[in-house]
């Protein structure tokens, strides 16, 4: 099993078909990914005083570049911010003559490494938690940072929870999210909370990533994340 730091250098991780060229819409684009109109999304929280959007392994950063494209009007309001371990951004911040454009933030850093300073109304990983090693721990830092009334989505494929016998933990994982009020749609294999949770465990520990998983139901090769329970779970359950 490796650690972060290992893991971050493994080839899988470093694969350049994962998401680097995502756009917002289209047939590969984030809004069908995430089986939500993200477009539509922002422009229901137009009237707000800070329309905030969080895409964690953003690629090359062209979904939000795209979307804050797409927006018409002021978005002097929006903040539209992206995290990619790799950093290979390719985004425009040009704007149209006589329109305000979004504001786009970029970070070239790992999840693990960020620190959340404010609340967003929107939190998305695209296809990104197949490569993260703590997935649990990610998706409640993820929760955490939401608005009171934000909205996080994700893919997620339980198949790559795994206990250290080698076990599949996907059901016990469902069971963590679904006791923690988040949704699991296994026909799109995506996880959706609604509202920001104060999550500091799912009940189960992190011990490490295994890279040598093979392909999940993406085809691409993906990590599985590995746990134990913790025995106060244990007890409950």
């Amino acid at each position: 099993m490796l650690d972060d730091e290992t893991l971050h250098a493994s080839a899988v991780v470093a694969n350049c078909a994962m998401n680097r060229e995502r756009r917002c819409v289209g047939s590969n684009g984030s809004s069908y990914e995430l089986n939500c109109d993200l477009i539509a999304f922002l422009e229901s929280r137009r009237s707000r005083k800070r329309v905030r959007w969080l895409d964690v392994c953003c690629g090359s950063g062209l979904a939000i570049a795209e979307a804050a494209a797409m927006l018409e009007g002021d978005l002097s309001h929006f903040c539209f911010e992206g995290i990619d371990l790799a950093g290979h951004f390719s985004v425009s911040r040009s704007s149209s003559s006589g329109r305000t454009p979004a504001k786009i933030v970029l970070h070239k850093t790992s999840f693990e490494s960020w620190t959340a300073t404010q609340n967003y109304d929107l939190v998305t990983c695209v296809h990104g938690l197949h490569y993260i090693g703590d997935k649990l721990g990610t998706i409640a830092r993820m929760v955490n940072c939401l608005a009171d009334d934000g909205v996080f989505i994700a893919n997620v494929d339980l198949n790559n929870f795994r206990f250290e016998d080698g076990r599949s933990a996907g059901r016990s994982v469902a069971k963590c999210f679904n006791d923690a009020g988040i949704s699991y749609d296994k026909r799109h294999r995506l996880i959706r909370c609604e509202g920001r949770k104060e999550i500091d465990t799912f009940g189960m520990t992190y011990v490490g990533a295994n890279d040598q998983a093979g392909p999940n139901y993406t085809g691409q090769p993906a990590v599985h994340s590995v746990y134990q329970k913790d025995r106060r779970s244990d007890s409950r359950s």
